[in-house]
């Protein structure tokens, strides 16, 4: 049943005028990064970034007109089709795409390139909506939430291959999605832990992070159970491991192999704790054993793909990050300028198109990756702020349309557009003042590029037309 109604009226003008803030204000960052007197060919020259962008601007806006144009019902119709001419695109540059900074990732059309990455974040989270939304999907069915997993998991694959790090672990952010919908916290809570695991086990040696795991277990099962018994026996049978460590490496018992030292000792504790769990009766204490030999299975596994999958400059910046290497002219230069830009900022900044480090290009990708250097440069911590009180509203905004969906096609489609642009935005920011590795993800709707702009406004407006709509179809 269709009711009419007056479509204008119903478009939520808040989310479209702080999209049009961001737009703006970041056209005015790549201005003021890109302008100089002696330009090119003039001001409207598209030799410059500015005019460009300018261009990507006015294609967006044409785009989004014709979103609000067309029915839609068509967007839930073309999620499948779309998902499948996305993954056709990704598999398509691995054959025909161009290498720019290292990754096989875009497409040459003429003078434009296009970044098919960018566009297949919109086919997937219409495709999950697709899916999650059908009658036939429970939460609590391993088939639905495989498929669910292979829906989110095949494009980062295919992004990997070519390969472009940053894009891949975008689509993490839409297990997020999946959580709205009732995936238990504890696979989000687990994917956590793996993070922290993966990084101290960079940070520190194998027989250091094989006592944090055991001392970790310890007390968190004796937390839950509250059995100081229980915490007592498991810290010394870590201590005993820990010098049955020593002396057998010291005696060369496995011929000075460490790793194997280790894993021997390792599995001798395990049958330690089974025999204890067993004779106490306490099964609890099998599923904490099955998850402590899991978390120390997957730290053996964190060398193989830290050496052999991730790349170079990626091993770099995350060693830099984690402090474990200083590299001020090469990997670490990059975010040291971010840093300096920024700081230099001071309180209200030094002024529109008055950056030097920005302005003189000490800081690369200065409007592109590192736009918020820019922003902190030119307009302070007060322009900071101001910026993240914009995107925190923005995000708040669409928590709120997402809630009041009657559709559960749009209500999973709005939490998975959420869910993409905050990762966007928390690890662009992130990374620019050093608290995740550089790992080149656009700020949305601020950062120079015509693909990111034009995906990022095509992602947001679906939703916002499939709000405008709500009323409309009494579904």
């Amino acid at each position: 049943m269709k009711r009419q109604i007056n479509l204008i009226s119903s478009i939520d003008w808040l989310s479209v005028g702080l999209y049009l803030v961001l737009v703006f204000f970041g056209w005015l960052n790549i201005f003021a990064v890109n302008y100089t007197m002696e330009g090119d060919g003039g001001f409207f020259s598209l030799n410059h970034r500015y005019t460009m962008q300018m261009i990507w601007i006015f294609i967006s806006w044409f785009i989004i007109v014709l979103i609000f144009v067309i029915d839609s019902r068509f967007f839930s119709f073309i999620a499948y089709p779309g998902f499948g001419l996305g993954i056709f695109l990704l598999l398509s540059v691995l054959v025909l795409g161009t290498t720019v900074n290292n990754s096989k990732s875009w497409i040459m059309l003429g003078p434009v390139g296009i970044q098919p990455s960018e566009f297949a974040k919109i086919f997937t989270i219409l495709a999950l909506a697709k899916y999650v939304s059908d009658f036939n999907f429970k939460i609590t069915r391993f088939k639905s939430v495989f498929i669910s997993l292979c829906i989110i998991g095949l494009p980062p694959v295919l992004i990997m291959l070519q390969p472009d790090f940053g894009s891949t672990i975008v689509y993490g952010a839409l297990l997020l999605v999946l959580y709205r919908e009732g995936l238990p916290g504890s696979i989000l809570l687990a994917i956590l832990v793996m993070v922290i695991i993966f990084l101290i086990t960079l940070m520190f040696s194998q027989f250091v992070v094989l006592i944090i795991l055991l001392t970790s277990a310890a007390l968190i099962y004796s937390f839950i159970k509250r059995k100081m018994k229980s915490l007592i026996i498991i810290l010394l049978i870590a201590i005993f491991v820990g010098g049955l460590f020593l002396v057998l490496y010291n005696l060369n018992f496995f011929s000075g192999n460490k790793y194997l030292t280790l894993l021997a000792i390792s599995i001798f504790a395990g049958a330690i704790i089974f025999i204890f769990a067993f004779r106490a009766r306490q099964k609890d204490l099998y599923m904490m054993l099955l998850m402590l030999v899991a978390a120390i299975a997957f730290t053996y596994s964190v060398d193989y793909v830290f050496h052999n999958v991730m790349q170079e400059h990626q091993r770099n910046r995350i060693n830099v990050m984690l402090g474990l290497e200083s590299d001020p002219y090469g990997y670490e230069y990059n975010l040291r300028q971010s840093k300096i830009a920024i700081g230099s900022g001071g309180f209200a900044g030094k002024g529109f198109m008055n950056g030097t480090q920005t302005k003189f290009r000490f800081v690369p990708e200065q409007s592109t990756d590192f736009i918020f250097c820019t922003v902190g440069e030119e307009w302070g911590f007060l322009g900071s702020a101001g910026l993240i009180i914009v995107y925190i509203g923005l995000f708040i905004r669409l928590l709120i349309l997402a809630e009041r969906q009657r559709a559960k096609f749009s209500r999973i489609y709005g939490y998975g557009v959420i869910s993409v642009l905050f990762f966007h935005f928390a690890v662009n920011l992130g990374m620019t003042i050093g608290l995740f590795p550089v790992i080149g993800i656009p700020l949305p709707f601020l950062s120079y590029g015509g693909s990111s702009l034009l995906a990022f406004s095509i992602m947001l407006f679906i939703f916002i037309r499939l709000d405008a709509s709500r009323k409309t179809y009494l579904l």
